[in-house]
């Protein structure tokens, strides 16, 4: 199999299953309220959510640094690898450390957001339009949401919302790319 079908493979099954297994582990949460709660709540040990939430963003990571090393070594994408393995290796973070780790888990989750917005951006001048420029709507979007959420702005949505409105973008790249890149018949241009 070509590198670009493996990392597609891999970038595909990061954001299906965590899409997928987010919304299960909200179910197994009592009480979970998706603009009230943060989606990080789902990691609290003492909800039954974490046992589905947590292997899930680990994995969403892991799978994701694992595409990001395999990318690097067959295109040479200096920024975009980076940016992936930084937001990889943030959700790894939020798969170990839980709210009641303080600063572990709020910089894993800020390495999470931010550098998996900026991902989706900088992919930007290696796609071909029209996905090119939905990775760049994705990315400032996600990266406009970073921006409200961190100076209180929910906009009516909740700071559950509001923390969508950065997550699910990024869910939507990374997916979509995942799809495209598992699809193309070439590999795509080596960075000169």
């Amino acid at each position: 199999m070509h590198v670009h079908k493996k990392v597609g493979a891999l970038l595909f099954l990061a954001g299906a299953q965590f899409a997928i297994l987010l919304i299960v582990a909200e179910t197994q949460y009592q009480g979970y309220d998706v603009g009230t709660n943060y989606i990080s709540d789902l990691g609290l040990w003492d909800k039954g959510s974490a046992i589905i939430f947590n292997p899930s963003v680990f994995m969403f990571g892991l799978l994701g640094l694992m595409a990001a090393i395999l990318m690097y070594r067959k295109y040479k994408f200096r920024l975009e690898c980076l940016f992936l393995a930084l937001s990889g290796i943030g959700a790894m973070g939020v798969g170990i450390f839980n709210e009641t780790h303080g600063l572990e888990h709020y910089t894993s989750a800020m390495l999470a957001f931010l550098f998996g917005a900026l991902t989706a951006i900088t992919f930007f001048r290696r796609l071909k339009a029209p996905l090119s420029y939905m990775a760049l709507f994705l990315g400032i979007a996600s990266l406009v949401a970073t921006a409200l959420e961190l100076s209180g702005n929910f906009l009516g949505l909740r700071v559950g919302g509001m923390e969508r409105m950065i997550l699910y973008p990024e869910l939507l790249f990374v997916i979509g790319l995942g799809g495209y890149m598992a699809a193309l018949k070439e590999p795509l241009p080596v960075a000169k």
